[in-house]
């Protein structure tokens, strides 16, 4: 008769493949879609969430930033902590004012430019013939223009009077679709062709809903790694033409801080708390965005997709270790004391 019992204590192997089941394989699915939470990712998610909170309730909690008062430029001091300008206006109203403006601006432009992108990437490949033809040609049309240029070129036409958040907004996002339409056009191709894709359109599915449930989901790392840097480059993009007086003249940013500290003459004058607060939050909330953005490209980047599946399976592998040895321990223990009473006895006797 062939002996069905275990001949041995279960290894670290065997406790290894106990965790491939159904249900842990799927949740385990759902969790490779989200980047691990690496101290990298925590300090970009607080530099993000910090300057964001800071944008959107500062406002709520500072003076009126035009108010002008009769004391002109001064250091930071208890009434005023980040200082004045030198009319005399709060230059901590004017931060939070002026980040809630910058924010505005980038997570539109990230909006329009990401939208722009999937449209021309994903709708030409899925059509395929001429459609695709024409898009990947615009695509490289826009990419062989230098950006910076044509957004000076594009905004210094806009009167003055006209050139308002929505104008700079649709100038950024016009300027800034392109490399992301040419990656998302790569992998909608290889997507394109595989199976559950072509059964859904011989099942005589929508051209939309094929691309909404079936191309699409497989696609959104990339998308929202290509959002994340297109709200950094708007927020650069922004600051850079405010910084040359082709800004908004409608809203209050960053970057027209540091134009108007730069006509103040606040470098010359050492007036430091004038230029370095909105410099330094553009510089960390560029730098948050980056962190975030190199945690989701653990997801994108097949080498480091494959190097987070082997992390997380030692990380398996050394938690079930311990928990064996700390079983074989408690078990030996156990043993220990049950044979302690019967070791008595018989010494007695």
């Amino acid at each position: 008769m062939t002996n069905l019992t275990p001949t041995g204590e279960p290894t670290v192997a065997d406790a290894a493949g106990m965790l491939v089941q159904p249900g842990r394989r799927q949740r385990a699915g759902w969790r490779m879609l989200l980047p691990s939470m690496t101290p990298w990712l925590v300090i970009g998610l607080v530099l993000v969430a910090g300057i964001t909170l800071f944008g959107v309730l500062g406002p709520h909690f500072v003076s009126d930033p035009t108010l002008i008062r009769d004391q002109g430029l001064t250091p930071p001091s208890a009434q005023f902590p980040l200082g004045t300008t030198q009319t005399g206006q709060d230059v901590l109203a004017n931060l939070a004012y002026a980040t809630r403006g910058s924010l505005e601006i980038g997570i539109l432009v990230g909006i329009l430019a990401t939208v722009l992108s999937a449209f021309f990437g994903i709708y030409g490949v899925y059509r395929g013939g001429f459609v695709d033809e024409a898009f990947s040609l615009l695509s490289n049309v826009f990419l062989v223009i230098p950006g910076l240029p044509l957004v000076i070129v594009i905004s210094g036409f806009v009167p003055p009077e006209h050139r308002g958040l929505w104008t700079i907004v649709a100038v950024l996002a016009i300027t800034s679709w392109a490399a992301s339409a040419r990656v998302l056009r790569a992998q909608t191709l290889s997507v394109r062709n595989r199976d559950y894709v072509a059964a859904s359109k011989i099942g005589g599915e929508k051209p939309w809903r094929v691309i909404v449930v079936e191309i699409l989901p497989n696609l959104l790392p990339v998308i929202a790694s290509q959002f994340v840097f297109a709200v950094i480059a708007a927020i650069l993009g922004e600051a850079g033409l405010s910084f040359i007086g082709l800004g908004a003249s409608s809203s209050t940013t960053l970057g027209t801080m540091l134009f108007y500290a730069q006509n103040g003459f606040a470098l010359s004058l050492g007036a430091w708390w004038w230029f370095v607060p909105p410099g330094l939050t553009i510089a960390l909330f560029g730098m948050g965005l980056s962190l975030v953005n190199f945690s989701i490209d653990e997801i994108i980047n097949p080498k480091l997709k494959d190097l987070r599946l082997y992390r997380k399976r030692a990380r398996e592998v050394a938690r079930l270790e311990h928990e064996l040895v700390r079983g074989d321990r408690a078990a030996a223990a156990d043993t220990a004391d049950t044979a302690g009473p019967s070791v008595s006895k018989v010494s007695s006797r």
